[in-house]
C-alpha cells in the first residue's frame, strides 16, 4: 500500500507505475474512477484492463457485503487526505464464471497534490484465505505494499525532471532526485540525515529551524503549497536563484516535506521577474537622474543670476552720478531687470529645494529580499563569464526603513559596475555582498569586486555629477545613489580592497520599535 505522497509528475505517468505494480492495486481520481489497475488486481478479477478502466469502483464491486464500508473509507481518505485501513471485508467479484465471493484485505490511501488536496486514491487489496491468519496478511500486505510504494518514489526520483528534495519533520534529508544531486552538486550519500539547510546561505540558514518549528507548532502554512524565488547554494558556496515549491506529506502522525526546486538562471520565469524589476527601477532611475541633472544645473545657473543681479545693482548706482533726460528711464528699467533676476534665482532655489527633499514612500522593507530581488536583475550572464558571487547576509540586518524602488536602484547599479569592471580583469573574477549591524539602529551594505581598482584621483571625485570611468558613461549614476542614500539619513563611500578591487559600502537605517508598529510590521 503506497503511503502519501504529493508528487509533481502527470496522470498518465502515475497511472503508469501503478500498472506496472507487483501487487493487487487499482488508482482511483478523486471520484472515484478507475484510472489503472495492476496485473494482479487483474488476476483477481479475471477481466482485462479495457473491462475495468473507466468504470466506478462502486459498479464493479456492486452486491458486495462490504460495499458500505469501502465507500465509507475511500470517502474518508478524500476528505481527510489520511491512509485508512478498512480491514477484511467480502467482495461479491466478477469472474469468467460468474460472480464469486472473497475475504479482501483494504487499505486505501491517498496521493496528494502540491497544494494538500487529494489527486488520486491508490486502493490495495490482499486475497485472506484463511481468517485465522487475518492478522499476519494485514501486515504482509503492509510491508509489500510500503516496499512497492518506496520503489515507486525512487522510480519517480530518478526521472522527475525538475529537482525534487524529501525531509523529515526535524529538517534531516531524507531523499534527492538525481537532478537534485546534479544542481546542488551533492549525492545522496552524503546529504542523507543532514539538515537542508546544506543547501541554504545565510540568513535563511539560520532562520529555517525556527520556521519549521512554527509551522508544525501553529498549523500556519505561509509558503506551503506557494511557489516563491529564493536563493539556493551549491556545494562549492557559489549562490543561484531558484523558484520552490513546498508540498506537505503525511505518513500516519509524521510529516514530510517536499521541495520542488527549479534552476532560474537560465528560466523564462527568471526573465520575466526580471523585466518587471528593471521596469520599476529603470522608472526610478530616470526620475532620481533628472532631479539630479535639475539640481545641478539649477546651481549652475544660480551664480549667473547672482552676477548678473550684481552687475545691474553697479550701473543703477553709476547712473545716479549722471544728468540727463534719459537717465530715469535706464534706472528705472534697470531696476526692473535686478527685479527679474531676483525672481529667476527664486524660482531656481525652489526648484533645488523640491529636488533635494527627495520625497519617497518608505517602509519597513527585508533587506535580504532587497538583495535577493537586485541581485537577479544585476547578476545576468555573470555565470557565463565566471563570476564567482557569495552573500554573506547578517542575520540581525533583517529590515531596515527604506523606499524599497529607490534603495533596489542603488543596489543595483553598484552590483552592476563591479561586474563591468570584473569583465576587463585578469585572473579570478570575485563579487561579494556583505550585510553587517555597524551599530546601534545602523545597517552597513558592502558590494566588493576583484577588480583593478580605482586610481586616488579618480575615488576623490566618484560621486560628483558627471564624473565618470566609462567611455560612455554619464557620470550619474553614483551621483544618483549618493543622492538617494542621503535622502535615506545614511552616507556611501568608496574603499580599496586590500587584496585589490573596490568596496562601496553604504549604510541604511534600522526602524525603531514605533515604526515597525505604525508600518504594520
Amino acid at each position: 500500500m503506497a503511503t502519501t505522497h504529493a508528487l509533481a509528475v502527470l496522470p498518465q505517468e502515475f497511472a503508469a507505475l501503478v500498472s506496472a505494480s507487483p501487487h493487487a492495486e487499482l488508482l482511483l481520481s478523486a471520484d472515484f474512477s478507475i484510472v489503472a489497475a495492476s496485473e494482479d488486481y487483474l488476476e483477481l478479477l479475471e477481466a482485462p484492463a479495457q473491462a475495468v478502466v473507466g468504470h466506478d469502483i462502486r459498479e464493479l464491486l456492486e452486491g458486495s457485503p462490504a460495499m458500505v464500508g469501502l465507500v465509507a473509507s475511500l470517502e474518508k481518505v478524500a476528505r481527510l487526505g489520511t491512509r485508512h485501513q478498512m480491514g477484511q471485508g467480502t467482495f461479491r467479484l466478477p469472474g469468467r464464471d460468474g460472480y464469486r465471493a472473497r475475504v479482501l484485505d483494504v487499505v486505501n490511501a491517498p496521493v496528494l497534490a502540491v497544494d494538500g488536496s487529494v489527486a488520486w486514491i491508490i486502493h490495495s487489496v490482499r486475497a485472506v484465505t484463511d481468517l485465522e491468519d487475518g492478522r499476519n496478511a494485514v501486515r504482509l500486505a503492509n510491508d509489500a505494499a510500503l516496499q512497492a510504494a518506496e520503489a515507486r518514489l525512487r522510480s519517480v526520483l530518478q526521472t522527475v525532471p525538475d529537482a525534487m528534495v524529501i525531509i523529515d519533520e526535524r529538517g534531516r534529508i531524507e531523499s534527492l532526485s538525481a537532478t537534485a544531486e546534479e544542481l546542488f552538486g551533492y549525492t545522496m550519500a552524503e546529504a542523507a540525515g543532514q539538515n537542508i539547510k546544506l543547501f541554504m546561505p545565510e540568513p535563511h540558514r539560520g532562520q529555517h529551524d525556527d520556521y519549521l518549528k512554527r509551522y508544525l507548532r501553529t498549523g500556519e502554512k505561509h509558503i506551503i503549497g506557494i511557489g516563491r524565488i529564493v536563493v539556493g547554494q551549491r556545494k562549492d558556496g557559489t549562490t543561484f536563484p531558484m523558484h520552490l515549491t513546498i508540498g506537505e506529506l503525511q505518513s500516519a502522525d509524521r510529516h514530510y516535506f517536499t521541495g520542488f526546486i527549479r534552476d532560474l538562471t537560465d528560466q523564462q520565469l527568471t526573465q520575466n521577474r526580471l523585466k518587471e524589476l528593471q521596469s520599476e527601477v529603470a522608472h526610478m532611475s530616470r526620475f532620481t537622474a533628472l532631479g539630479e541633472m535639475a539640481s545641478t544645473l539649477a546651481h549652475e545657473i544660480n551664480q549667473p543670476l547672482t552676477a548678473i543681479n550684481n552687475y545691474l545693482k553697479g550701473c543703477h548706482r553709476l547712473l545716479q552720478r549722471v544728468d540727463g533726460e534719459q537717465v530715469p528711464a535706464l534706472q528705472d528699467a534697470l531696476g526692473k531687470a535686478a527685479d527679474q533676476a531676483l525672481r529667476a534665482g527664486q524660482i531656481i532655489r525652489r526648484l533645488r529645494e523640491f529636488v533635494a527633499r527627495g520625497d519617497s514612500e518608505r517602509r519597513v522593507e527585508n533587506l535580504p529580499k532587497l538583495i535577493e530581488d537586485a541581485s537577479m536583475l544585476a547578476l545576468v550572464g555573470t555565470r557565463e563569464n565566471a563570476i564567482a558571487v557569495s552573500f554573506r547576509l547578517d542575520p540581525r540586518a533583517d529590515v531596515v526603513l527604506v523606499d524599497r524602488i529607490q534603495i533596489q536602484q542603488v543596489l543595483v547599479n553598484l552590483i552592476r559596475n563591479a561586474v563591468e569592471i570584473l569583465l576587463e580583469a585578469p585572473g579570478k573574477r570575485e563579487l561579494a555582498i556583505e550585510t553587517v549591524v555597524a551599530s546601534d539602529g545602523v545597517v552597513q551594505v558592502s558590494v566588493t569586486d576583484s577588480g583593478a581598482g580605482l586610481a586616488p584621483e579618480v575615488r576623490a571625485h566618484l560621486f560628483q555629477p558627471f564624473v565618470t570611468t566609462k567611455q560612455k558613461g554619464m557620470g550619474l549614476g553614483l551621483s544618483i545613489c549618493r543622492t538617494i542614500v542621503e535622502a535615506h539619513g545614511g552616507k556611501i563611500w568608496v574603499e580599496s580592497r586590500p587584496q585589490g578591487g573596490t568596496i562601496f559600502r553604504f549604510t541604511l537605517r534600522m526602524p525603531g520599535e514605533s515604526e515597525e508598529a505604525e508600518l504594520g510590521q
